[in-house]
């Protein structure tokens, strides 16, 4: 039976589609619950949150450490087999940090959980714009991305309603059993291509030789640790300041879903248009809104509107995945993983900073302003990325005008 040339291919595509968005959804929800569910957590470990959070600090480690691991040693592996592994390896370290008899397995787990993060994503960015025309690319990336940000608006707030109701333990099997469902669906819609002939781990760790690499992932892992500094302890700020009722808490994750869908929906538009001030407009943005935060931690709406707005600076990290792409154009696989990484030590940096001033008694609403400082150093490493930029620009020109 055939089908027509019109329909088939979208179709396929469609489905397609939907298995990579559907791997990134399951990421999104594992890594976002885990801090909404943080307060189960500690309390089922008979521990302290900030003790407790170094589960979600162990997930970003594994994250930055697996990510260009993963993606320099697989690059000559076929997508698919690399995808199905991936989506495999990460419905197992979940369904083992379901049961984990204790909370340091449970840091063990998580940063195991952690390690195929970044990996996924650069491998299913990739297949993704390569299986469609070069005018449709970047549609087809950022239907993959679409996952990790209704992850934010259904899959945490789910998880986190399952976690108050059965348990903490089955948010993370449910995880699993997702990454398992995807890693089903992969191996039978993604095509059998074999792996580029000409790439090679050298090729993409030559990447690593560019300054504005580097600063670029400076912006990433400073700048966006302030999200994840309040986010961490948002759910127990809604419980012990806010004193609102457990069933508010996923209201307010679906809250911060909708902003990050909004802010991902308009950086990346900006970011098409001017990469670097999208960037800087997007940090000085999501600066001011976290040091707001803590004067409205005991009002309900004016916390949710200042959740909303926070949840759009998530957005960075579509400008951030431009600006990488424009100056890593030969480390393509390379620079997918790195981005994560990146944002990841951010979601280490972030709790491990949060969870300091809570200890030092200045109370959960004081993470704001910690925040807020975090961000404002990613603004920093920004400018230096500015200015390096356009001096070498200039440098550029003064070189071509003496040859001439």
């Amino acid at each position: 039976m055939t089908h027509s040339p019109d329909t088939s291919p979208d179709f396929h595509m469609g489905w397609l589609l939907f298995a990579l968005a559907m791997g990134a959804f399951a990421i999104g929800t594992t890594e976002f619950a885990s801090m909404t569910l943080l307060p189960f957590i500690a309390s089922d470990f008979q521990t302290t949150q900030p003790l407790t959070g170094h589960a979600i600090s162990a997930y970003a480690l594994g994250v930055v450490v697996g990510s260009p691991v993963i993606m320099v040693l697989g690059v000559r592996l076929p997508r698919r087999a690399l995808l199905v592994a991936l989506a495999a390896f990460i419905g197992v370290a979940n369904a083992l940090s379901a049961i984990a008899p204790s909370l340091p397995w449970l840091v063990f787990f998580r940063f195991l959980s952690g390690f195929p993060h970044g990996a996924y994503f650069g491998v299913a960015m990739l297949l993704a714009a390569s299986l469609v025309p070069k005018n449709r690319r970047a549609q087809a990336v950022s239907r993959v991305f679409l996952g990790l940000t209704i992850a934010t608006i259904v899959g945490v707030p789910f998880a986190t309603w399952i976690g108050q109701t059965v348990g903490w333990r089955w948010g993370l099997a449910v995880v699993a059993v997702l990454a398992a469902i995807t890693a089903v669906l992969i191996r039978t819609l993604a095509p059998a291509s074999p792996a580029q002939s000409d790439a090679s781990p050298l090729r993409e760790l030559n990447a690593l030789r560019s300054r504005q690499v580097w600063l670029t992932l400076g912006i990433a892992a400073i700048g966006f640790g302030g999200v994840f500094c309040v986010y961490t302890y948002l759910a127990a700020t809604l419980i012990e300041v806010t004193h609102t009722s457990d069933f508010m808490i996923p209201v307010v994750m679906a809250v911060f879903g909708v902003g990050t869908t909004v802010g991902n929906l308009v950086c990346g538009w900006a970011a098409d248009r001017a990469t670097m001030r999208s960037a800087g407009i997007s940090l000085g943005f999501t600066a001011l809104v976290l040091a707001l935060y803590p004067s409205a931690t005991e009002n309900l709406w004016l916390l949710i509107l200042l959740v909303f707005f926070i949840g759009c600076g998530v957005g960075l990290a579509a400008i951030l995945q431009t600006r990488l792409m424009d100056v890593a154009p030969h480390a393509q696989s390379l620079a997918g993983a790195l981005v994560q990484s990146a944002f990841n030590l951010a979601n280490a940096i972030g709790p491990w900073v949060g969870g300091m001033v809570i200890s030092a008694g200045m109370g959960l609403p004081a993470t704001g302003y910690a925040a807020a400082v975090l961000t404002l150093g990613g603004m920093g490493m920004w400018y230096w990325a500015l200015t390096d930029a356009h001096t070498r620009a200039r440098r550029f020109e003064s070189s071509a005008a003496s040859k001439s």
